[in-house]
């Protein structure tokens, strides 16, 4: 099962490669286990796994495909299909900016592979729960709480 944990942390430089730098030196596969090892890290003030909580998750990709005369006109068209948008145009390729669930990038690029994806890049999902409570902790157990007053120095990252 793939869990969700939304990780906040001090907003400072270098925090979200120390976060990353723990997924890969440890190859974690069992959450709790992730969870604590998470608040080892000095930066991390909150961890909440959100995997079951209402909440909202995109992935944004961008994608440069090879675009000439007739072929630019048809990859627009199809730009406008998945609600995306052309962020950069050069006189052989466009590049597309995508954001939404992991299978509608998938799909889009699969429809622009013919007319030749030229580099691709994406972000993973992010994720953010609905509304303005928290989730609850598990089984009763007690969370680190981001005081209000550092609200506003503190940044999510979902991972």
């Amino acid at each position: 099962m793939v869990h969700t944990f939304a990780v906040y942390v001090d907003n400072k430089p270098g925090v979200l490669n120390r976060v990353a730098s723990l997924f890969r030196r440890r190859a974690f596969n069992i959450a709790r286990r992730l969870e604590a090892h998470l608040y080892k890290l000095v930066p991390v003030r909150r961890v909440d796994d959100i995997t079951h909580a209402p909440s909202i998750s995109r992935d944004l990709a961008l994608v440069k495909v090879a675009a000439t005369g007739e072929a630019r006109t048809h990859v627009m068209q199809l730009v406008d299909v998945y609600r995306a948008r052309i962020v950069d145009v050069s006189p052989e390729s466009l590049v597309i900016e995508t954001t939404g669930t992991e299978d509608k990038i998938d799909s889009l690029v699969e429809v622009l592979k013919p007319y030749g994806v030229v580099e691709l890049v994406r972000t993973g999902r992010v994720s953010m729960v609905r509304g303005l409570t928290p989730p609850r902790p598990r089984n009763g157990a007690a969370r680190n709480v981001v005081p209000a007053e550092t609200k506003g120095d503190v940044s999510s990252y979902s991972v």
